[in-house]
C-alpha cells in the first residue's frame, strides 16, 4: 500500500513538470514570435499631393521625394535593431519625432522649389509629415514615386510676368554737379541701376515664397536701405565742392510694385549734368596743352562666353556677376570721363585699367565657383578679365 502511494506521487510529480515544461515552451514561442516582427513606419504620401510640377523644379522635387523613402527605410531599420530598448515613449521621441522633422524640412523644400516658377501649393505639412506605425510590420505604405512628370510650361499655375521695381528718378533731383564730385555721383547712379536690376531677379526668383508681407520685408525694404546710403553719398560729394542738395532722401529711397511686370521706371542716367566749372576747367587745361577737350577714351572688354550650362542653385548668383560685370566697365569709363589731363603716361593702366582687371577677376572666380558648387567647374574664365582702351 505504501509502495502504491509513492508511485502514484511519482506519477502526479512528472505530470506538473510536463505541463509546466509544455507551458513554458508556448510563452517562448509567443515571444519569439513577437520578436521577430518589429513594426514599421506608416507615412502619409506625398507626391500625389504637389499637383503640378513645373520643369525648372522638377530635379529637386524628385530628390526630395527620394529622400522622403530614404528616411523612411533608416526608420525601420532603427525600429528593428532598437527593438525593447528604453522606455514606452522611446519609438516616439527617437525615431517618429525625429522622423517628422525630417519630412517637415523635405516637404517645405519641394513646395519653395515648386513656388519659385509655379504657385506654391497649399500643403498641409503637419499631416504629411506625421508618421504612425504598423504594428508586427504589415501594411507598408507605398515609396515615393522619384520620377514625376513635369507640366507644360503654359499650364503652370502663377505662370505670369512677376512684378518689377519702379522707384523715383534721382539723378534729375541732384542739381548741378560740380566736376570734382562728377566721377563718385556716375558711380552711385550706375549702383542704383544695379540696386533695381537685383530687385527685379530676385522678384522673379523668389516668386511663390514667404507669406504676404515677404516682398515687403525681403526684397523693397532692402532696397530702400540700399539707396538712402547711395543717395546720402551723392548728396555728400556734392557738399564737398558746392552746396549741399536739400534732397527728400526717404521719397527718393522708397520704390513701389509694377505689377505682372509692367511700367518699370527709366534706369537712371549713369552721366551726370556737369557744373558750370566743366566748361572753364576742360578749356583751361586744353590752354595748357593737357588732353581735356576731346572725348574721353573708353574701356574695351572680352565678353564673357562659352559658359557651360548654369545649374539651377546657381543661375541666381552668376547672373548677378555678370550685371556687375558690366557696373565695372561703366565705373571704368565714367573715372576716364571725369580724369582726363590728369596723371603722367600711365596714369590709366595704374589708376583704371590695372583696377578693373583685378575687380574681373575676382568676379570671373565667384562665377566659376558658383557653378563648380553644382556641376563640373569651368577654369580659365580669368582670361576675359584684361581690358584695353578705345581711343
Amino acid at each position: 500500500m505504501h509502495l502504491s502511494r509513492s508511485s502514484a506521487r511519482r506519477w502526479q510529480i512528472a505530470g506538473v513538470a510536463a505541463v509546466a515544461v509544455a507551458l513554458t515552451g508556448v510563452g517562448l514561442g509567443v515571444a519569439s514570435a513577437d520578436e521577430n516582427s518589429a513594426p514599421t513606419v506608416n507615412c502619409p504620401a506625398v507626391a500625389g499631393e504637389l499637383g503640378a510640377v513645373p520643369a525648372r523644379a522638377q530635379a529637386e522635387i524628385e530628390r526630395n521625394l527620394a529622400l522622403l523613402n530614404t528616411q523612411i527605410a533608416e526608420a525601420n531599420k532603427r525600429l528593428v535593431t532598437s527593438k525593447g530598448e528604453g522606455g514606452p515613449n522611446f519609438i516616439q521621441n527617437a525615431i517618429l519625432g525625429p522622423l517628422k522633422d525630417k519630412r517637415v524640412a523635405a516637404i517645405n523644400r519641394m513646395a519653395t522649389a515648386i513656388g519659385r516658377s509655379a504657385a506654391k501649393p497649399d500643403l498641409n505639412v503637419n499631416a504629411l509629415a506625421t508618421c504612425s506605425l504598423n504594428q508586427n510590420g504589415g501594411g507598408v505604405a507605398a515609396p515615393e514615386p522619384t520620377a514625376v512628370q513635369a507640366a507644360p510650361e503654359g499650364s503652370q499655375a502663377g505662370g505670369g510676368a512677376a512684378p518689377t521695381v519702379s522707384c523715383p528718378a534721382v539723378a534729375g533731383a541732384l542739381g548741378t554737379v560740380p566736376a570734382q564730385a562728377r566721377a563718385e555721383i556716375d558711380r552711385n547712379l550706375a549702383l542704383l541701376g544695379t540696386q533695381i536690376a537685383e530687385a527685379n531677379r530676385r522678384l522673379v526668383t523668389s516668386q511663390g515664397e514667404g507669406g504676404k508681407n515677404f516682398i515687403q520685408n525681403a526684397i523693397l525694404g532692402p532696397l530702400k536701405d540700399k539707396r538712402v546710403a547711395a543717395i546720402n553719398r551723392m548728396a555728400t560729394a556734392i557738399g564737398r565742392s558746392a552746396a549741399k542738395p536739400n534732397l527728400d532722401v526717404d521719397a527718393l529711397a522708397t520704390c513701389s510694385l509694377n505689377q505682372n511686370g509692367g511700367g518699370a521706371a527709366a534706369p537712371e542716367p549713369t552721366a551726370a549734368p556737369g557744373g558750370g566749372n566743366a566748361g572753364g576747367n576742360a578749356g583751361g587745361n586744353a590752354g595748357n596743352g593737357n588732353a581735356g577737350n576731346g572725348t574721353a577714351p573708353t574701356v574695351n572688354c572680352p565678353q564673357v562666353s562659352g559658359l557651360p550650362s548654369i545649374p539651377v542653385q546657381a543661375r541666381d548668383e552668376v547672373a548677378r556677376n555678370l550685371e556687375l560685370l558690366n557696373t565695372q566697365i561703366i565705373e571704368a569709363d565714367n573715372r576716364l570721363a571725369s580724369t582726363i589731363g590728369q596723371g603722367g603716361p600711365n596714369f590709366i593702366r595704374n589708376a583704371i585699367l590695372g583696377p578693373l582687371e583685378d575687380k574681373r577677376t575676382a568676379t570671373l572666380n565667384r562665377i566659376e565657383t558658383a557653378i563648380g558648387r553644382n556641376a563640373v567647374k569651368p577654369e580659365g574664365l580669368e582670361r576675359f578679365a584684361p581690358c584695353s582702351l578705345n581711343q
